[in-house]
Order: C-alpha cells, then structure tokens, then sequence
C-alpha cells in the first residue's frame, strides 16, 4: 500500500509546540493549498482554496518550531493519517491530517530543507526512519 502526500502551500499561523509524555516534541500548523481550473462552460479561470493540517515528530518538529511562521511557503512531504474520536455527545468524529516526513521552506534565500533527524556531517538531504513508530510509540500518541 502507498500512502504518500506533497503538498505546496502557505501556513495559515504560526506553529503551535508542544510535548508528548516521553519529551518528544510535536510541532503542528496549518497549510493553505490552492487548486486553479478553467471552467469548461465560460472559459473562465477559478480557484479554491483547501486546509491542511500537518503535524511532525522529534528532530523534524524541533527545526520546524523555530523555522516556520505564518505566511511562510513550504513543501510537504509526508502520509495521511485518520484520528477518529467519540464527542462529548456521543457522536463519532474523525480527521485527517498530514504526518510530515520532510519540510522544504520555499520562500527564503537559501530553501531550507528539514527532514526529521539530525544532519549527519556533511549532508544536506537526510533519510528518514523506516518506521513511524520509531518516531513515537503507542504510548506518546496524545489522541
């Protein structure tokens, strides 16, 4: 199975930070993503606009809480993920959200890219770990 996502877009605000029982970091924000088509009828050029939530993990959580801020152009790479709750009227809610892997910052002179572990010496370009669950386990998934 693939489950793989990139997304262009703007932050909508500023990151939000905050830390799971382990210590591990999480760091969460918004995208705007914007879709243009030309209307088949008039010719005529439209665009929507879709939000996007993304969360990231440890390291990629860290560089991204101290390098993004509302307005700014990123690149998203990640995978979907569905977190399903039960409202306090008994009613089944659920929504997906974007799990991110790498971060590219777009609008800056030198586009910054931010994977999720540490710069290993002299490398720009960072693998990321095999499995989610080495980021966070069971435990530390606050929902």
């Amino acid at each position: 199975m693939l489950n793989k996502v990139f997304l262009i877009g703007r932050l909508t605000r500023d990151p939000e930070i905050r830390f799971l029982p382990s210590g591990s970091q999480v760091t969460s924000f918004s995208i705007a993503v914007n879709r243009a088509y030309k209307t088949k009828d008039s010719d005529e050029w439209k665009e929507e606009t879709y939000f996007f939530d993304v969360e990231a993990f440890g390291y990629l959580a860290e560089r991204l809480g101290r390098q993004l801020s509302k307005g700014t152009q990123v690149l998203v790479e990640g995978s979907l993920r569905q977190d399903r709750w039960e409202s306090q009227s008994g009613d089944k809610r659920s929504k997906i959200k974007v799990v991110a892997d790498k971060v590219n910052i777009l609008n800056t002179g030198a586009q910054a890219q931010t994977s999720s572990q540490p710069p290993a010496e002299k490398e720009e370009t960072l693998d990321l770990p095999e499995d989610i669950d080495d980021i966070s386990s069971d435990e530390d998934v606050p929902f």
